[in-house]
């Protein structure tokens, strides 16, 4: 501290009356001047913050500088994403999900991480640079791998919603490690809902599941795998929901029918039905599909038979009147039917003039149902065997039996259908054919309803050049002996009766026995008894097994009530009526 003097007054000076007016101002001046450089230690004492305090509000009344943003180099077919406020890694992959090679949108999401220093955490911060990889120049398009109509195809199906997701994948590669070379995915189920992005009136009803369908087709082809487009055809409840127009009409009412009060029937033989179903087909097709299965490719076979009208019956025929007499209604028919020809030359009624196919009863009044489906297959086949596709045809299993009632209720002439497709594959699940044959549990015998079944599909179709490439049970539904030798055994049956691959389904898309038999198959010493091993882009080994086929096939078998599922279920049967899961 200075060391100023201050002047004191000394009180003989004060008291004596001496002090001049110069002397006193001298005084005060000196006493001011200290007192001012005094002052700041003093202050500093006091608070000693006080000159941080005024620099920190010097410093908040500048405005912040942005750092500089650090230069990204973007690697070759990638993109560069600046984060916007609320953006989070999936969100982002949603948005890139149809721009890129990657088939869902978690796919995405861990390519954006692994190409950002394997970035953690969901959001993204505003601002932040990120690196998109696996970016396409251009749409996939993808074509048709060609294989021969009699490829052994080993299939298992997939909904629509299953094959477009994570552990769809999963369930295709799996598959594809145990032996598998083939998937059935759903394009259109009966529920009518389309689950790809398809421009047509119709087509209204839309869930993209498959949200880019040649990716998901080149992805096949990647894994050598066989693309089965499945699609329900005239069972389509979201069709006759919006447009009841296009549905079976009830006689009595003129009102849409119901089959056992559900509205799910169009008219197979409307021209608007059946134009919407082949141009969904043909754009499949040209998506990259290998083959086109067709399914539900029948008439309605349960309900009130005689009350339901369709429009390729007499145009001037009353609906209000259930019994004016109908020449050409099937089900009023006794005349009995052989295996060996098609009903249509059974009752002498020509083959419609294609010329007139799309609305044949205009010509046609005495046409049946049967008819009626051959007629829709034609016009199919024609528009889709040009694309390179394959097409595949789902059929009762029952059918085999050729029996009148079935052929009359379903319109399914196994002679006539096989003329208009590549591939036959009937539905032989075992547990369905309830009382069949004499035997109470059918579910329990698969050796010989797989045997039976095909020993008459195969006379049937004797020298069409179709194939038969069974529908196999993979579900433990009517059965206790439900494991991988039940598998097996349906495999080495079918090919033993001369069948050319399979196709398994559950409706849940479960396979786990499928997946442990496989690899089992493989590895016996005899597997060729089991299957080929065929694999696209090989050239298929030429079939070393004769069909044998029995002497003869009855044309008559038990009374039915129930064209699909063989006989009446007996009361012991009625529980299990609500876990009815049969498609077809």
């Amino acid at each position: 501290m200075p060391n100023f003097a201050i002047p004191r007054l000394s009180r003989t000076t004060i008291s004596r009356g001496t002090v001049s007016r110069t002397t006193v101002a001298a005084f005060l001046l000196r006493l001011a001047v200290s007192s001012f450089l005094l002052s700041p230690p003093i202050a500093a004492v006091q608070n000693p913050h006080a000159v941080q305090l005024i620099q920190a509000k010097a410093d908040a009344s500048k405005k912040p500088q942005t750092p500089a943003q650090i230069s990204v180099i973007v690697p070759p077919g990638s993109d560069l994403y600046v984060a916007q406020r609320g953006d989070s890694i999936p969100s982002v992959a949603r948005k890139y999900l149809r721009r890129t090679k990657y088939l869902t949108s978690t796919e995405v999401a861990e390519a954006i991480r692994a190409a950002n220093q394997n970035r953690q955490g969901v959001f993204l911060k505003s601002g932040e640079q990120i690196i998109i990889p696996g970016i396409l120049e251009s749409a996939i398009v993808e074509k048709s791998v060609p294989v021969a109509r009699d490829f052994e195809v080993r299939a298992i199906y997939l909904t629509g919603v299953m094959a477009g997701s994570d552990h769809g994948l999963r369930i295709i590669r799996h598959w594809r490690e145990v032996g598998g070379n083939a998937i059935a995915f759903d394009i259109k189920d009966s529920d009518g809902i389309v689950n790809i992005a398809f421009d047509h009136p119709l087509a209204t009803g839309q869930h993209h599941y498959i949200s880019d369908l040649p990716k998901f087709i080149h992805f096949l082809h990647s894994e050598n795998m066989h693309a089965i487009a499945r699609i329900a055809i005239f069972r389509d409840e979201h069709l006759v929901t919006t447009h009841p127009e296009l549905a079976v009409k009830s006689r009595s009412t003129g009102q849409p029918w119901r089959e056992n009060s559900k509205l799910v029937w169009t008219d197979p033989s409307n021209s608007k039905v059946q134009d919407y179903d082949i141009a969904l087909a043909k754009f499949v097709a040209q998506s990259g599909a290998d083959e086109i299965q067709f399914d539900y490719v029948r008439f309605p076979a349960e309900g009130d038979q005689k009350d339901a009208a369709f429009s390729y019956q007499a145009a001037n025929e009353p609906l209000n009147d259930p019994q004016q007499p109908l020449p050409c209604h099937p089900e009023r028919s006794e005349e009995p039917m052989r295996s060996s020809a098609p009903p249509a030359a059974l009752r002498g009624i020509s083959t419609p003039d294609p010329a007139t196919k799309s609305n044949p009863c205009s010509v046609h009044p005495q046409m049946q149902r049967s008819d009626v489906i051959a007629n829709f297959l034609d016009r199919a086949y024609a528009q889709i065997h040009p694309t390179g596709a394959l097409l595949s045809l789902d059929v009762f299993g029952v059918m085999a039996w050729q029996r009148p009632v079935d052929l009359a209720h379903t319109g399914q002439d196994i002679v006539a259908m096989a003329k208009h497709c590549d591939v036959l594959s009937p539905m032989i699940y075992p547990s369905h054919f309830f009382g069949m044959d004499g035997i109470a549990h059918p579910g329990d015998e698969p050796e010989h309803f797989i045997g039976e079944s095909m020993d008459r599909f195969e006379l049937i179709t004797k020298n069409s050049g179709v194939v038969i490439r069974p529908w196999l049970q993979a579900f433990a539904w009517r059965t206790k002996t439900y494991s991988p030798q039940y598998v097996e055994v349906q495999i080495e049956v079918a090919k033993q009766k001369g069948g050319i691959g399979f196709l398994f389904w559950n409706a849940n898309n479960d396979y786990s026995k499928p997946y442990t038999a496989m690899p089992e198959m493989q590895a016996a010493k005899n597997k060729d008894r089991y299957f080929r091993g065929d694999e696209v882009g090989a050239k298929p080994e030429p079939a070393t097994v004769t069909p044998v086929a029995s002497a003869a096939a009855p044309t008559i078998a038990p009374k039915t009530n129930n064209v699909e599922t063989g006989l009446t279920p007996s009361p012991s049967d009625g529980a299990h009526n609500p876990q009815k899961i049969w498609r077809h």
